[in-house]
Formats: structure tokens, sequence, C-alpha cells
């Protein structure tokens, strides 16, 4: 890089401040604030539009402005996707701004994205263009369409897989629950568990927003918890489903053992302990935590998280031979897309295609 190429990029060090670029997208966040699904889709949508004017400003040298031009958006691809060259992978983005950007605070690290980040960037920004109801969105410009629909089937061609949670179906879950003790947090740990499986695969957010008031007991034994709010219900119940989801067999008795021995009659039910006391409600990010420490108590390799109990009752749901429909009236997936993934992986083993051979062993040489 050229030293006249740094200059401008060194004046710009005092405006790149993650406080002010939060003043300047302050608008477009409460726009994004009244559609946004839940807290984490918040926060995700903010930090994009933060790093967006900053990147513009650090690149252009002046604010972002809508509409952003087509090209801008070009130039924000090449700058954070990686590409094969004969000398190894390149990217656009000049090692100063890199820098500089993380120095901010907008970029946690240098180097390029994957593409379902840059793909995240590309859809917020169309999002804001939408809202904001200008036009011409640049992220509906044919250019940047064929770009990323490029992209994605290079990835495809050098084997890039998307990164899931390790699912947590049945056998993994009981070496989960194996270790919980009977002390006050080991009976929290095991009714979340299986409170979070049972009842339909809950996201982290919906098990830390689970409220007693929404828990009702059963004459016959059991619980029906009625979820009122999730990712997929923000414009009502999902076709076919019910926003009641019960609880029953060992999930209830769990659940039942941790709230007698918690005292626990109203508010959340999963809550923080010290010690012997008895806190607030969990935060999603705390859900996550418990989940990835009792995987690593039980000696389980994987990348473990809050979404392996909604993976796990997909593919063990799909491994006892459950029906798709009655699964996804559980997790309320909206579109099978989404959830197809899962259900093939539990009933993969199970594909009579895969028997064809049977076990002759007089078909296997000596």
């Amino acid at each position: 890089m050229k030293s006249n190429d740094i200059a401008p990029l060194v004046r710009l060090s005092g405006q790149l401040q993650p406080d002010r670029l939060a003043d300047q997208a302050a608008h477009a966040v409460r726009e994004i604030l009244a559609a946004a699904a839940s807290a984490n889709t918040t926060r995700s949508y903010a930090s994009a539009l933060r790093y967006w004017v900053g990147w513009f400003q650090g690149r252009y040298g002046q604010p972002l402005a809508l509409p952003v031009p087509e090209a801008a958006v070009i130039q924000f691809i090449v700058d954070h996707l990686p590409r094969r060259t004969r000398t190894g992978q390149a990217w656009e983005l000049p090692a100063d701004l890199d820098a500089l950007l993380v120095d901010s605070g907008l970029k946690q690290r240098r180097g390029p994205w994957s593409l379902a980040t840059v793909i995240h960037r590309v859809a917020v920004l169309s999002t804001v263009h939408r809202l904001r109801q200008v036009t011409p969105n640049p992220a509906e410009a044919p250019a940047v369409r064929h770009l990323l629909a490029r992209s994605r089937r290079a990835a495809v061609k050098q084997g890039v897989r998307a990164r899931k949670k390790t699912a947590l179906a049945r056998p993994e879950l009981e070496a989960l629950l194996a270790t919980c003790d009977d002390s006050l947090e080991g009976l929290r740990d095991r009714a979340l568990l299986c409170f979070g499986f049972a009842s339909g695969g809950r996201r982290r957010s919906e098990i830390a927003a689970a409220d007693l008031a929404d828990l009702r007991a059963l004459p016959e034994g059991g619980y029906v918890y009625w979820l009122g709010h999730s990712k997929t219900q923000q414009a009502g119940p999902t076709a076919g489903s019910s926003p009641d989801k019960p609880v029953l067999g060992a999930a209830a008795q769990a659940l039942t053992a941790w709230l007698q021995a918690a005292a626990l009659t109203e508010g959340p039910i999963f809550r923080r302990l010290w010690g012997p006391r008895v806190g607030p409600g969990l935060s999603p990010k705390a859900v996550a935590a418990i989940i990835q420490r009792r995987a690593e108590l039980a000696g389980l390799e994987g990348d473990f998280g809050g979404h392996s109990l909604r993976s796990g009752f997909v593919t063990e749901g799909a491994r006892q031979g459950i029906a798709l429909p009655a699964l996804m009236a559980m997790t309320e997936h909206r579109a099978v897309v989404s959830v197809i993934g899962y259900f093939q992986a539990g009933t993969a083993v199970q594909n009579p295609a895969a028997c064809l051979l049977g076990d002759d062993i007089s078909l296997v040489p000596p």
C-alpha cells in the first residue's frame, strides 16, 4: 500500500468511535427495533449498521448516506470475502483500515469474514433501505445478487459448510444429565436440559424467558407450557401448531424437583444461583454456558450450545420415527427447509436404500 493511501485512514482514526457511529445509525436502529424478532436480532442488526457506517467512512472518507451506491456494496463484498488465488487467499480490505476497524471495536479480529457474515451484513443494509422506502436498493441489484450467488457456489465447491451446533440427541442428553447431582445447581441444570429438550427443543432465549405464569400443572401429572412468544410466533401461532407445549414424564419430574427445591411460585423458571441463594432469571447466554459446561463435564466432543437442544430434539424424533409435521408442531419451525437437515441426519442410517447389500458376508472377498 502506498503512503498516500494510508494518510486518509490516519486522519479518520478520530472519527471511527463506536459511540459516535452508534449516534449516526440511531434512527435506523430504532426502525429495526420495531421489526426485530428478539434482543439477539436487535443487537446483530445494530452491530451490522455500525460497521457499515464505519467501513464506508474509512473506505470513502465521507458519511454513509442512503441509498448506498451499488458499487460500494460490491466493494464491501470483495473487501470482506476471501477468494483463492495462485498465491493463496486474498481479499481487498486495506490492512490499515482493517486494523482501524478492529481498534475501534467495530470488528472482532483482522482478516476476512465467512460468506454467512457477509450475506448477513448485506441483508441488514437491504432491510434498512426497505424500511425507509429508499430506492434503489443496492442489495437487490442484479450485479450484487449475481456476485453473492457465485460466492455461494464457490463456497460449496471449496467444501465450506455452514457451522451448526452439535445436536444433543437422547444419548448425548443422557450423558449431560448424568453429570447433574442432587444439589440445587444440579437440580436446576437437569430441569433446564429436560425442559428445553422435551418441550420441543426450545431456543436458549425461550428457556431464559420461561415463566411460571405460563406453566400449568396437569391433574394426571406433568405440565403444559404456554409458549406465548417465540422467534417464529411474532405474527401469531404457526399453522398446524399450538402454543401449548407439553412437558411430561421424566422431564416433568425433573422440573417439579427443581421448583420444589428452589421454592419457586412465580417469576422466571430458571434462575441464577449463589450457593443456596436463588437469584434472578438466567440470560440466554447463561443457558448456553450451562449446556456447554455440562457437555464438557460429560466428556463429549463437539460444538455445543443453546441450539444443541433444538437440533437434538429433531434428530432424536427422526430416529424414533416421529413424523416431521408432529416435530414441527412442537418446535414451531415454519419452513421444512430449515428443519429437514436435522431430520435427515436422524434418519440417514434407517434409509432402506442403504441396506441393499444386506448382511451377507459372502459378498465380501476374503
